[in-house]
This record gives C-alpha cells, sequence and structure tokens, in this order.
C-alpha cells in the first residue's frame, strides 16, 4: 500500500491581518505557471453598439476562501463575450494579471473568469446602463498543494529522479482519470481548486512507481511527503569482487516471474528498482552471467556479477530442443547485444479552454 504523510503546515489565506503575511507562503517555493503573457485591455465596447455609449468602470477582486483577504498577486483575469464568434467560440475582449483588476466596460452581459495556478472560477457579470457596478468579489475556493518523496523510510531523494503527475479523482466512462498537471517537479507548489486528487509519483524510469489520493483544503497548502518502497542499484560485471566494471557489457533485469523491466548496454549501469526479487543478467563476448539479487527499499547498493565465481553459460537454446545443423543459437530473449541501438527511454486561453480545466465553475 502507498504511504503518504500530509501535512497541512501553512496556512495560506487566514483573517486579517494575516492575510498579507499568509500569501507569501507561496513565494518560498517555486511555483508553476500555466497562464501566458497577455495585454491588459481595459476598455470594451460590444461589437455593433454605438458609439459613444457610457463605459463602466467595474472591479474585481479574488479571494481562496469566503472569509480570506484579497488575493494580491498570480491571478489572471479573463473577460469573454457571451455572444460566440464566427469559429464558434467566445471571443477574449480583456485580459489583466496581476491581484484586483479594473476595467472599463459598456452596459451588456459578459463571463469573467479568473485563474490562479491550475485553480479557477468563472462567473456571469451584467454591466447595468444606468447605475455603477458593485465591485464584484469572486471566491476560488481553492489552496495549494506541494509534492515530495523519499525512499524507504527516510531517505531523501535527488529532485532530478523525481516526477509527479496529478490527475482528478473521478473516473470517466472510459476508464481514465482526467489529467491535471504532468511532470510536476518536487517542492513545487500547484494552486488547485479545493478537493481530492490522485498523483503519481515517480521515481527513476524502470518499475518505482507510487499512487496516493490526496485532499487540498481551501486556503491551506498541503504537503505531501511520498514513501516509495524502492532503491537506486548499480550493476557491474567483474572477474573479482571489488574489480573493475568490464566494458562492452549489455544487461538485463529480470523480475522473479521473468519479465525483463530494464535493459542496457554499459560497464556501470544504474536503475531504480521497486523492491522485491530481480536477477541480472550480463552478456559479454557472447557468453552469459547471471546473479539473483534482492532490493530492500531506501537500501542504495551496488550488485557485482562475478566471472570466475559461476560458469558462464553459452547463449544456447535449451538442451531438450535441437538445433538443425547449421543452426545458431540465440541469446536468451530479452538480452540486448553489445552494439545495439537502446531506444531513448502557450496562446492565450479561449473560454472554452477555461472551461475544460478542473475546477472552473459558471454560475
Amino acid at each position: 500500500m502507498p504511504f503518504a504523510r500530509i501535512g497541512l503546515a501553512i496556512a495560506l489565506m487566514l483573517l486579517t491581518p494575516f492575510g498579507a503575511a499568509a500569501q507569501d507562503a507561496f513565494k518560498e517555493f517555486k511555483q508553476l505557471e500555466s497562464t501566458p503573457k497577455m495585454p491588459k485591455l481595459n476598455a470594451f465596447v460590444a461589437p455593433g453598439a454605438a458609439q459613444g455609449l457610457r463605459l463602466r468602470d467595474v472591479s474585481l477582486e479574488a479571494k481562496l476562501t469566503a472569509d480570506g483577504a484579497p488575493v494580491e498577486d498570480g491571478l489572471s483575469w479573463y473577460v469573454f463575450s457571451p455572444v460566440a464568434g464566427a469559429d464558434g467560440k467566445l471571443p477574449l475582449i480583456a485580459s489583466s494579471r496581476g491581484g484586483t483588476a479594473a476595467f472599463q466596460l459598456a452596459a451588456g452581459d459578459y463571463f469573467v473568469n479568473v485563474s490562479f495556478g491550475r485553480a479557477g472560477v468563472t462567473k456571469k457579470l451584467t454591466v447595468p446602463d444606468a447605475s455603477e457596478v458593485d465591485k464584484q468579489v469572486m471566491i476560488l475556493d481553492a489552496g495549494g498543494l506541494l509534492l515530495n518523496a523519499v525512499s524507504g523510510s527516510d531517505v531523501r531523494i535527488r529532485p532530478n529522479q523525481l516526477s509527479f503527475s496529478i490527475y482528478s479523482a473521478e473516473v470517466r466512462d472510459d476508464g481514465e482519470r482526467g489529467l491535471v498537471m504532468a511532470d510536476v517537479p518536487p517542492n513545487t507548489v500547484v494552486r488547485l481548486n479545493a478537493g481530492t486528487y490522485h498523483v503519481v509519483s515517480e521515481y527513476g524510469n524502470v518499475n518505482a512507481t507510487i499512487r496516493a489520493d490526496i485532499q487540498v483544503e481551501a486556503g491551506k497548502l498541503t504537503e505531501a511527503t511520498i514513501q516509495h518502497r524502492a532503491a537506486q542499484i548499480n550493476f557491474k560485471l567483474v572477474s573479482e569482487a571489488g574489480g573493475e566494471a568490464i566494458a562492452d557489457t549489455a544487461w538485463s533485469i529480470l523480475t522473479a516471474a521473468g519479465d525483463s523491466v530494464g535493459e542496457s548496454v554499459s560497464a556501470f549501469p544504474t536503475m531504480v528498482l521497486a523492491e522485491g526479487e530481480y536477477t541480472a543478467v550480463a552478456r559479454n563476448k557472447d557468453k552469459i552471467y547471471q546473479r539473483d539479487f534482492t532490493v530492500v527499499a531506501g537500501v542504495n547498493t551496488d550488485v557485482e556479477v562475478l566471472m570466475k565465481d559461476q560458469q558462464a553459460q553459452q547463449p544456447i537454446a535449451p538442451a531438450a530442443t535441437a538445433l538443425p545443423p547449421g543452426q545458431a543459437a540465440a541469446g536468451p530473449k530479452g538480452v540486448p547485444q553489445p552494439g545495439d541501438e537502446i531506444p531513448p527511454q502557450p496562446p492565450l486561453p479561449s473560454y472554452e479552454d477555461l472551461q475544460n480545466g478542473d475546477g472552473a465553475s459558471l454560475d
């Protein structure tokens, strides 16, 4: 079973006067920005409207929670016309980035979207012809998620060996989950709408994968540390214990069931493997050597395959299988040959793009 240690360690938005300081919590970590740079368009008159119409000032602000302080930075605002264009999409007519936004709009109906990272909300706005517009406050109902992982109980993993993908908790009719964000680096705040998310953590690129469901609370930063049951293993073929790795060696790593999980053509390959029983198969100069080994979570180690302590196996078919005269025997399936080539292991958003994101709503 996957293990996830989750701590609601940092409150992002609290009641005034702590709101401004709480927002600094996001700034302590790298953040993923998902919105492109855009021009700020404040004044808008609907297509076809008479010139000289009075423009109304519209002020908008967003909060993470209803009782929180306004978000002061990191917001992206979009104003759409409700009338679809020739392409069938709602035209983007104004946008702004930062905290509180101010637009000048002619009387009419609009859709306003505010995004905070991957969190966002949309509402309908009506600008009256004969009166002023009240300040519009939009509640994001959003929080932050910061992911990390360890190997075993507490062995640190290098950031360049870790990757996270965030999915929706709900499973679609096709049996798949909706992808929210892929390839999230560790120690990076991801802003999300409140809710449960399915997180997939990958350590290395072989078979060390852990899944966990994590709850994101509005106005809080959720720190989740996932425990990988895996270790980093170095392999080498040697003539004696502790000797130099022999070059021109092809490797296959097999599970206890005989399935190949990793291959390499290298004198000293390194792989991250999930805990369990394996067999290392090394091929050098048309001879095959192998050794069984066990991976213990969090215990990084070397696996040496000794040439002299075991008889080299010639790459021939099983004895019970007779080969026709002149036919050469093939090596074991899944073992690469020395010299084999090993396969190598945004514009402004539309209204429809924003509505396809998780957590976006339409009032």
